[in-house]
């Protein structure tokens, strides 16, 4: 709870949190949304998918709101300390009004005087009045609106000036106003001594207006050299004239004296003639346009002897003003001299009633005055809250109109729906023996038709249930129906359907939605951090708009300490490096290409977009870490991160997931770190899952077999894509720990059906696709990250290294055995035809 310490600072607190409601407001109207819009879009996807994400539309902004905001704007500064600081604070003695009028004595003054200096208006803020500081109001909104007229006169009379002379009056006698905002006499409340300054209010007052004049004659001045140098232009120009008519005049009588001689004269000469005549045309005319020119030259003469005679008025007046007022605060300071010294003749007895009775007066007159002028604030404060209020009440009207036409138009679908299932049941009341097509048939095909159907531009409503089109290809771009098998395309559009009904009976999409727009508006003016808020809304999943920049974010929090010892260009230069010179892992790059990610679109072909970027990150991490080079499997990784980054950010996120996450030796030729987390998880097994674990045991099911791959390419290939993705998401942001999980959800949320199974090859063949029946990504994720816990990270390091020793002991072991065994075949001669796998393979 946060505490101001003055209204000066409750002011501050209450604009910034206007402010920031109504920027927030703003981004959650800037575009039309779904269940899964951005309020941003800067965050759209920059990978594979990008292209596949809808375009914006941005809707107009309220002008007049934002209008009237400028118009009632209250800017307040804070004081010294706000928020936690203040509120630590005791809180401030407010003095009493003598001394508050002695110490501001210069402050009004100033005040007072600040009419009569240019732009005054413009940088005025307006505060809760407290007994600690004084400051003018902004204009009202008729004092705006005056202004503004008087400045668009001002700017008239300037253009028209401009077309002229070249030159316009700079001074602008529209922003003096007339008379003061606060009038002289609400200044005398009580006073101090006036000699305490430098110089008196009177030589100030004096000065400034000495400077004014001094300003205003220099002006007159270089009006007067303006008009001296317009009346030279204009001789020039008679000059030009009389020179012109001459020519003329001889062109005529050359006309005439040629008009007798034209007969039998060359065509050349009479062509020479015709030029001299459109030469003679053309002067006339520019002699025309002299003489308008003239005319215009003579009248602005005429209006700057105007100006002039009006700027000799108005200086007139300023000195009356300027002398006025000298003579108010020479009075002023009189009766504060003399008011000072009645003060110091009675300091030493006793203050009598009447003095008391003054006191308390000024003291009252003091709380009254501010009282007022809080009151104006918090008017306008308010008045600019009604607005900010009835635009955002107006903007969720307008929504809430889109959503009764959505809602609407999906009841009515829903009729239809619920007919049709009606008319089917009718149907079914009398059962068909023959194999005839009965009518009942062409109604089954007729809803299952609907219900994989594809989404379109003319189907809008479907928007909310992104994204599980039954479509050739998934947001991702997996293929969702296979092309040749008819059983698998029967059991793709079941599983279509099966995540379809999940997507209509849940709304946890919109809400995670809603959490993601309200958090990334509350880090746009800061950098994203560590935080439980971030952790839980990423393991509920980043929506596919925003998963971009989650994941470049979340890469770059993992490897800065190794891009921060880098050049520029890093990548750029691995990659010319290993395109130049002899790369060992190019040949098996090229091989796995094709063989990454076959039901993707986006690596489907040789001249899919995805194959190149693949192959480039490859080709740099292989050059940036020779002692793996490539492995089969680091192919799925990078081609899962391209498709939502772009090449240097995927070739990071490898990085990230090899060298940051994963043991040494994880991807390497032994694959020993891989082999040490299977037995990890075997461990794991057995004490999160005993019942499951135990019944492999008893039939002999080695289900690392399966579970291999699901560590070394983090599932991909292994489950459906929407949950791939949310357990990328998690894997990402948390390391490793997520793997393990994940492993153990998997076989929990299948566990009864696994316990079922009797024999071993039931059990196996199960174990190779069940993964692919798994659909709810919110059952598997509250299992995974809350029926698992306690899942501590040290439990799963200290059993990696407990496991590491027995695997290199045992991987020692047996490469003794392979040198005993090449030593006996060299010597024994019945042995030496035995060859082993590694010989035959090479």
């Amino acid at each position: 709870v946060l505490q101001a310490a003055t209204r000066q600072d409750m002011t501050y607190w209450l604009q910034e949190l206007q402010q920031k409601r109504w920027e927030y407001c703003n981004n959650l109207d800037a575009a039309k949304r779904d269940s899964r819009t951005s309020p941003t879009p800067s965050d759209f996807s920059k990978g594979l998918v990008a292209k596949d994400n809808p375009d914006l539309s941005i809707l107009s902004q309220n002008a007049s709101a934002e209008r009237a905001r400028t118009i009632l704007a209250v800017e307040t500064s804070p004081t010294e300390l706000v928020g936690e600081q203040a509120a630590s604070q005791p809180a401030p003695v407010q003095p009493s009004a003598i001394n508050f009028s002695l110490k501001q004595w210069s402050t009004e003054i100033k005040n007072s005087m600040s009419s009569l200096r240019k732009g005054n208006n413009e940088n005025r803020k307006s505060i809760f009045y407290t007994s600690e500081e004084w400051e003018l109001l902004d204009p009202t909104p008729k004092d705006l609106e005056d202004s503004m007229a008087l400045e668009e006169k001002r700017k008239n009379f300037a253009e028209g000036s401009k077309g002229l002379t070249g030159s316009a009056f700079p001074f602008d006698f529209g922003r003096i106003p007339q008379k003061p905002r606060r009038p002289l006499k609400d200044m005398i409340g009580s006073s101090k001594n006036r000699n305490s300054s430098d110089s008196s209010p009177t030589e100030w007052c004096s000065g400034n207006g000495n400077k004014l004049v001094s300003e205003l004659q220099l002006k007159y001045q270089s009006q007067q050299e303006e008009l001296e140098k317009l009346k030279k232009d204009l001789l020039s120009q008679k000059e030009l004239v009389r020179l012109l008519q001459q020519t003329v005049r001889s062109s005529q009588y050359d006309k005439y004296f040629a008009s007798r001689l034209c007969e039998g004269v060359p065509k050349d000469k009479l062509e020479l003639l015709h030029q001299k005549d459109d030469q003679i045309l053309g002067l006339n005319n520019q002699l025309e346009k002299l003489n308008l020119e003239k005319d215009s030259l003579q009248q602005e003469v005429k209006n700057l002897k105007c100006k002039v005679g009006e700027l000799n008025e108005r200086l007139g007046m300023l000195m009356e003003t300027i002398q006025a007022k000298d003579e108010v605060i020479m009075k002023l300071s009189h009766q504060l001299s003399e008011c000072e010294d009645n003060t110091s003749s009675q300091s030493g007895a006793v203050n009598s009633p009447t003095a008391t009775c003054i006191n308390k007066e000024l003291q009252e007159l003091d709380r009254l005055k501010d009282n007022l002028q809080g009151y104006k604030t918090q008017n306008k404060f308010l008045n600019k809250e009604i607005l900010e209020l009835s635009a955002l009440r107006r903007n969720a009207e307008v929504r809430e109109r889109e959503w009764q036409a959505k809602y609407t138009s999906l009841e009515a679908k829903l009729c239809q729906i619920e007919s049709k299932y009606l008319i089917l049941l009718q149907e079914m009341k009398t059962p068909v023996c023959s194999e005839e097509q009965s009518p009942a048939r062409e109604v089954i095909a007729q809803l299952l038709e609907d219900a994989l159907k594809a989404e379109t531009s003319e189907q809008p409503e479907q928007a909310f249930f992104k994204p599980y089109p039954v479509s050739e290809y998934d947001i991702y771009g997996f293929q969702t129906v296979p092309e040749d098998d008819e059983e698998e395309k029967l059991v793709a559009k079941s599983r279509a359907l099966d995540l379809r009904s999940l997507s209509l009976s849940e709304n946890r999409e919109i809400s995670t939605g809603v959490k993601w727009e309200n958090y990334l508006a509350s880090t746009m003016n800061r950098e994203m951090m560590r935080c439980v808020e971030l952790k839980n809304l990423i393991r509920s999943g980043i929506p596919h708009e925003h998963r971009s920049k989650i994941w470049k974010w979340c890469v770059n929090l993992h490897v800065k300490k190794f891009k921060d010892s880098t050049v520029p260009g890093y990548f750029q230069t691995l990659l010319q490096n290993a395109l130049e010179k002899q790369n060992p892992a190019s040949k098996q790059i090229e091989l796995d290409l094709l063989r990454t990610l076959p039901n993707n679109k986006h690596y489907s072909s040789p001249t899919s977009e995805g194959i190149q970027k693949l192959r480039n990150v490859l080709l740099a991490f292989s050059w940036r870490n020779p002692d793996i080079g490539y492995c089969q499997g680091l192919n799925r990784l990078v081609a899962i991160a391209l498709l939502y980054l772009e090449q240097e950010d995927a070739f990071w996120c490898l990085v990230t997931i090899v060298e940051v996450f994963m043991p040494r030796d994880y991807y390497t030729k032994t694959l020993l770190g891989s082999q040490v987390d299977q037995r990890v998880f075997k461990d794991l097994m057995s004490e999160k899952l005993p019942r499951l674990h135990a019944h492999f045991e008893q039939y002999k099911v080695d289900y690392t077999l399966i579970t291999f791959n699901w560590f070394l390419v983090v599932f991909v290939d292994s489950v459906v894509s929407d949950i791939l993705f949310k357990i990328w998401d998690s894997f990402l942001y948390e390391g490793p720990k997520v793997i393990f999980r994940f492993a153990l959800a998997l076989f929990k949320y299948k566990e009864e059906e696994i316990l079922k199974l009797q024999d071993s090859m039931s059990i196996f063949k199960y174990l190779r696709y069940f993964t692919r029946t798994i659909l709810d990504a919110r059952k598997l994720t509250g299992i995974a990250f809350g029926d698992l816990n306690p899942f501590p990270l040290r439990q799963i390091r200290n059993r990696r290294t407990y496991h590491l020793e027995k695997v290199r002991l045992e991987l020692t072991e047996l490469e003794a055995i392979r040198e005993d065994f090449l030593r006996e075949r060299e010597t024994c001669v019945e042995k030496r035809d035995l060859i082993s796998d590694d010989e035959e393979d090479s």
